[in-house]
């Protein structure tokens, strides 16, 4: 049995035009020769009747600190309903499918509320029904806890369940469907040149979604590369080929051809970020303080980024809505921060960047030429991070993006 795994996202099933579409691909599916297993987000974005952040909104003009389990079967309810849709638009048109709760799709999480991890998949329910000739559709973003509580994956959670289902079922392939007609080298809202890429490796994908692209969830990228199943990011709304994620170029001949020499495959951007700053007095100091104040985000409940521990000062930065409480435990704990609102983190990705020389200096040099002030920078064996204002976030990714000749 080929299985073929189907991620739409809540776009692609928002309208009945539009999942439409989405069976189209699941019939081409079939055609194919695949048993599709079709896992669905919630309808629509924020401000839509079913979305996820508008079934929180239902509550939290009531109380907003509703405890995590409680909410976590609100949020579970846009899945449902789209499961649901979708299940019923399918055998309309005449085909025979079952709609599966993430709990009943076998997907087993820890208790985390919000943001659970799955521990394993039992896929043995997916799997009758799909031997029965079913389409099985599976609620995206939900598991369940050994004990049978209802949770959720967190942000970018139907994009986790897709891949888990993925590696569980030994899918031939993951189809993450989205608005989109695959990953583009620079969000084409700042870059008109920005192109598509045909084939991504899965570390790539990673950084890329870790430093601020939106098109699929880096959790869900490591989770197939740890059995090496390929991933295409497609759109629901076009026959586009996507962009491949893989660990190699499929149409590489052994022994001749060589990995391709790309050495930056993308620009990414983060904004809306605060960089914080502590001074410290010496070394001694600077030991126990980094432990003290990283401690305190952390029981804050405050994701820190960017982080450089200096003889001299401790520097992270955090999201711009979370900066004034950060800013106050600081305060709290005698510490004088200071602060550097509204900056945007600007990263190249590449897997070539590692030890090519000349890669730092040619991203300061365009920055420095586009006008561009260098805050703080990091880098590691496939990115490289600055920190830059946030007037300054769109410079700098078009500096990069024309001076990488990735339009090209």
């Amino acid at each position: 049995m080929r299985i073929l795994v189907q991620k739409f996202g809540g776009t692609s099933v928002a309208t009945p035009d539009r999942r439409a579409q989405v069976v189209g691909k699941v019939s081409e599916a079939v055609t194919e020769g695949y048993s599709p297993v079709v896992v669905v987000s919630a309808i629509g974005r924020a401000g839509d009747p079913y979305a996820t952040d508008t079934l929180i909104g239902l509550v939290k003009g009531i109380f907003p600190e509703l405890p995590k389990r409680e909410l976590d079967l609100l949020m579970s309810c846009g899945e449902l309903i789209s499961g649901v849709v979708t299940v019923s638009t399918l055998h309309s048109l005449g085909f025979d499918a079952v709609l599966l709760t993430g709990a009943q799709a076998g997907i087993i999480t820890n208790d985390t509320f919000g943001d659970a991890r799955i521990i394993r998949v039992e896929p043995e329910n997916i799997l009758k029904h799909t031997e029965e000739g079913k389409i099985v559709v599976v609620t995206g973003f939900q598991g369940v806890t050994e004990d049978g509580q209802i949770t959720t994956l967190g942000r970018g959670g139907s994009d986790t369940t897709a891949a888990a289902l993925g590696v569980a079922l030994e899918a031939e392939a993951i189809d993450i469907y989205t608005d989109v007609d695959g990953i583009m080298t620079a969000d084409p809202r700042i870059v008109e040149d920005a192109k598509i890429l045909d084939v991504i490796t899965y570390n790539e994908i990673c950084q890329l979604a870790h430093q601020g692209a939106k098109v699929i969830h880096p959790r869900a990228v490591e989770i197939a590369m740890q059995r090496n199943i390929p991933m295409r990011i497609k759109s629901t709304f076009s026959n586009a080929p996507g962009t491949l994620v893989t660990n190699m170029q499929p149409d590489m001949n052994a022994g001749t051809d060589i990995v391709s020499d790309r050495l930056i495959t993308g620009i990414a951007h983060t904004p809306n970020v605060t960089q914080i700053r502590v001074g410290t007095v010496d070394a001694a100091d600077v030991r126990q303080a980094d432990k003290k104040i990283f401690k305190a985000m952390a029981l804050a409940d405050i994701s820190v980024d960017f982080i450089s521990v200096q003889p001299e000062a401790v520097l992270y930065t955090v999201r711009d809505e979370v900066a004034d409480k950060a800013v106050k435990i600081l305060q709290n704990m005698g510490f004088n921060p200071e602060v550097a609102r509204g900056c945007a983190k600007v990263s190249i990705v590449g897997a070539g960047i590692a030890g090519v020389p000349g890669v730092m200096a040619d991203m300061v040099e365009a920055l420095a030429e586009a006008g561009v002030t260098i805050l703080q920078s990091a880098d590691s064996h496939t990115t490289i991070w600055v920190l830059v204002h946030k007037e300054d976030m769109v410079g700098a990714v078009q500096a990069l993006h024309k001076r990488f000749r990735l339009g090209v």
